[in-house]
């Protein structure tokens, strides 16, 4: 039987991003810096991140941080999409109309593609590895995907990501370890920015 080990996945969502979102705002390069540095004496095994130019440049002022040679690559699988689309009876009635709206805005006419995605997603960065040595991978990525991933850790309904947020630059953690369910590490976790660049990303009102 093949050995497999654990799989340490670290999941960050972009740094505060411009208003037209085609690049880091000052305050995102230092949120993204800042995630580095914590991530310094992490031994990550690569750096994966979308294609898109806030998720691309994050990953860059992380990468700086990290040990020469760590591998950077960007995937189309860890970039900005609609993960799953909820059927018509999945959402609980006090929240239907406001979560499919949502949805709906949110897709970019393809109802197939992000799904597909997904599933690529799942499959490249989940469960345990093979060998015998633990992996640490990091995944720089949206919020959307990010939801996604604590979702399927959590073992939860395919529609619940809706409702998961994830601030900028923070940092969520899952451990893959054979035999066991997934384990979430931390969710969110801002510990390494100061709190004037904390919360970044989240509607005000959801703020601590």
């Amino acid at each position: 039987m093949p050995a497999s080990a654990t799989r340490y996945l670290y999941v960050a969502r972009h740094g505060e991003a411009s208003a037209d979102e085609t690049e880091l705002t000052e305050r995102g390069r230092l949120q993204a810096t800042l995630l580095g540095e914590r991530l310094r004496d992490t031994p990550v095994s690569a750096v994966h991140h979308g294609p898109l130019p806030r998720a691309a440049q994050t990953a860059r002022l992380i990468h700086e941080q990290l040990r020469p040679g760590t591998p950077l690559r960007v995937e189309e699988h860890a970039g900005d999409y609609v993960p799953y689309v909820p059927g018509p009876q999945e959402l609980p009635d006090d929240s239907a109309d406001r979560l499919n709206a949502f949805v709906e805005q949110a897709l970019d006419g393809d109802r197939t593609r992000g799904p597909e995605l997904a599933r690529t997603a799942l499959a490249r960065f989940t469960g345990p590895v093979g060998g015998d040595a633990p992996r640490h991978e990091l995944v720089v990525t949206h919020a959307f995907l990010a939801a996604w991933l604590v979702r399927d850790a959590l073992d939860a309904p395919a529609w619940r990501w809706l409702g998961l947020n994830h601030a900028h630059a923070a940092l969520t953690v899952i451990r893959y370890t054979p035999g066991r369910p997934a384990a979430l590490v931390m969710v969110n976790d801002m510990s390494h920015l100061p709190p004037d660049l904390r919360w970044t990303g989240f509607p005000p009102e959801l703020r601590v």
